[in-house]
């Protein structure tokens, strides 16, 4: 069986063209409206290290969007009371509107990759997803 290794670049093009029109509407670039959606969606991961480890992007990236982040409201920074050298961001009642038209978009996008799949397909579907992930962990904990 072959995967196309195709999809995640198509999937990415796909999701950033969806989004074009919404960064636009809120003058934020893509970079800066992805940092605000991975926050909002992963309360687990606050700090601009989290940001670039996890999303892969670049160091630089993360710091000039932060800023620009914080100095329009959407974000605040707090200094973790365990480490004071670690800066915790959070997201802001500003920035709830934004969050709720993203999470919107993010599952108009979800619905339309999967159209033509029922229910049961789709289900199957993130099964299969979610065992592919526990492997792709074990993968990179040395285990399988």
């Amino acid at each position: 069986m072959d995967i196309n290794i195709e999809f995640a670049r198509k999937t990415s093009l796909a999701y950033n063209r969806t989004c074009k029109s919404l960064c636009q509407e809120l003058k934020l670039p893509q970079t800066a409206f992805d940092i605000l959606m991975f926050l909002a969606n992963n309360p687990e991961f606050c700090t601009a290290r989290d940001i670039v480890e996890v999303r892969k992007l670049k160091a630089n990236l993360v710091s000039v969007n932060v800023d620009k982040l914080v100095c329009d409201g959407y974000l605040e920074r707090h200094a973790v009371k365990s480490d004071r050298r670690k800066t915790e961001l959070l997201c802001t009642e500003k920035a709830q509107p934004i969050i709720a038209k993203g999470r919107q978009l993010q599952q108009d996008f979800i619905d339309r990759i999967l159209t033509g799949l029922d229910n049961e397909t789709r289900q199957k579907f993130l099964e299969i997803l979610n065992i592919m992930d526990q492997n792709l962990d074990n993968i990179l904990k040395g285990e399988a």
